[in-house]
């Protein structure tokens, strides 16, 4: 008797789903709104890609560095202004930060460090042109926290880098 309630109650819900799908699918107003939410899925799943405007495609990818010393002044044409490649240096150490010109660029908001030593500016956290220095800075001056912020930094761009 249990197993004739059993099989009743799964032939009531085979009924039912089979109903559902026959109103979704009986009224056009309820097909397009079901062709809606798809589509609206497919866009949400698909992702968000802009189309790119004629002209303004991506440079094509500079080739590899060879490894090598600069002096500040080796760095300073890196800028992204006179050479589409963009350098900073943290440390010691030289970054190519090429892949992030939104950033590091021209009127990015990190453009301030292209082509210069910006490792008084991240352990300051100062982005003013005023805080950087056009000769060698020894960084004597900065106290542990900015030290330890400096080297944070420096681990994170080497990290990237890799």
């Amino acid at each position: 008797m249990a197993r004739d309630e059993a099989v009743a109650a799964g032939e009531e819900a085979a009924a039912e789903g089979g109903g559902l799908l026959l109103e979704i699918v009986g009224s056009p107003l309820n097909l397009s709104l079901l062709g809606l939410c798809l589509f609206l899925l497919y866009q949400i799943l698909r992702g968000e890609r802009p189309a790119v405007p004629a002209g303004e495609a991506d440079p094509p990818p500079l080739p590899k560095m060879k490894r090598r010393d600069f002096t500040l002044a080796q760095l300073r044409p890196y800028d992204g202004v006179s050479d589409p490649r963009i350098l900073m240096a943290i440390n010691g150490k030289v970054f190519d930060v090429t892949r992030g010109r939104q950033f590091y660029g021209p009127g990015g908001p990190y453009g301030i460090f292209a082509g210069r030593d910006a490792s008084r500016g991240l352990a300051t956290f100062c982005l003013d042109k005023e805080a950087l220095r056009d000769d060698y800075d020894d960084l004597s001056d900065l106290d542990a926290t900015q030290q330890e912020t400096l080297m944070n930094w420096e681990s994170q761009f080497t990290c990237k880098q890799l």
